[in-house]
């Protein structure tokens, strides 16, 4: 599984509020209202992310419905795996260990 930039994340983060499949007009709209970003570059990107296995999309009519392929945890909890699958088992333990360390936001404060 691929690391995703921040502009994937942005773009999946849309898909993940959404409970239907969604067109690239629907997802370039949101991500328009806090950035300039131009309808190509969604339609770029939602594409990369369908050739990654992120989303998965449906044809209908002439446009392209997009929607998570896996939820937001399982993405993260497969790009884990596949960022420790090339280390050591001693390795792999420290990372585990360091990462249970840190508290979770509803910890802080």
């Amino acid at each position: 599984m691929p690391i995703l930039g921040d502009l994937e994340h942005a773009v999946m983060d849309v898909l993940w509020a959404r409970p239907a499949p969604t067109p690239v007009r629907d997802v370039h709209e949101e991500l328009a209202r806090g950035r300039e970003i131009a309808y190509t570059t969604v339609m770029t990107v939602l594409d990369r992310l369908a050739k990654k296995g992120v989303v998965d999309r449906q044809l209908d009519g002439r446009a392209w419905l997009y929607r998570p392929a896996r939820s937001r945890l399982d993405l993260y909890v497969d790009t884990l795996n596949d960022a420790l699958a090339g280390l050591t088992d001693d390795e792999r333990s420290e990372v585990l260990r360091r990462v249970a360390a840190v508290p979770a936001e509803s910890d802080v404060g």
